[in-house]
């Protein structure tokens, strides 16, 4: 019986959203002291329950807005859910906002260590790595130049670069295989499913339906923050392609 790596059970993310338009932070501080700041409640998931076995790969479709991002997040531990619980096992890959952690004023080398800190690997993990990470990145002789230089694309390069330099248990994937250029976007795909064969279980975001049969053995979709149908990414792919037409 294959080992279950995520389990996610009713779970749900509310938050509130501010009704007042509030200009600045002095206008906030008066609207709150006067007790005029109001807030409407916003559920950006609902009800969310499924299970990952090893080995197993979940493609997550929605149109904008339907919580994709939201569940990715409260899977990695970025978000805490409203209500429910998510259990996992081992060691995870969150590959979300590629560069999301960069500091814009430190050159690439100096962030490698930075943004590997953040996602908890050891200055000797890197030590060892560096060269690696350059070398996967292309950035070459760009990587002792600050960050806030770099076009978002090279960002990208350099945030995918460090973070699949580990082996994880749990790979999460939003939209980060449509960075760089076409060679980029190829080579990087390619790192993916080289660890889909060490039998990685993942989680993956994509607005490419066709990349997601090509990646994915299971599918949801999320519509208004629930599921609205799951299984296999066969049955999945035409509810979706009905819902797109």
């Amino acid at each position: 019986m294959s080992k279950s790596m995520v389990k996610v059970e009713n779970v749900g993310m509310r938050f509130n959203l501010m009704e007042n338009k509030v200009d600045d932070l002095k206008d906030y501080i008066i609207k709150a002291l006067r007790r005029e700041l109001r807030y409407q409640e916003f559920w950006a998931l609902r009800d969310i329950s499924f299970e990952l076995k090893k080995g197993e790969r979940i493609g997550i479709l929605g149109l904008n807005g339907a919580g994709k991002s939201t569940l990715l997040k409260v899977v990695a531990g970025v978000l805490k859910p409203s209500e429910g619980t998510i259990k996992t096992t081992g060691v995870i890959a969150p590959l979300l906002e590629l560069g999301a952690g960069f500091d814009k004023q430190y050159t690439g080398a100096e962030n490698i260590y930075l943004y590997g800190a953040v996602l908890g690997y050891s200055r000797e993990f890197l030590d060892s790595k560096f060269q690696e990470i350059v070398d996967f990145s292309e950035l070459k002789d760009f990587i002792n130049v600050p960050v806030k230089n770099y076009s978002s694309g090279m960002r990208a390069r350099l945030g995918f670069s460090i973070a699949t330099i580990v082996d994880p248990d749990i790979l999460i994937l939003d939209e980060v295989l449509s960075v760089g250029d076409a060679k980029f976007r190829k080579k990087s795909e390619k790192k993916i499913t080289s660890m889909f064969d060490k039998g990685v279980t993942v989680l993956f975001v994509s607005h490419s339906l066709e990349q997601v049969k090509r990646l994915c053995d299971k599918a949801i979709i999320l519509d208004n923050g629930r599921i609205v149908a799951s299984g296999s990414i066969e049955d999945v792919s035409l509810v979706y392609e009905e819902m797109t037409e």
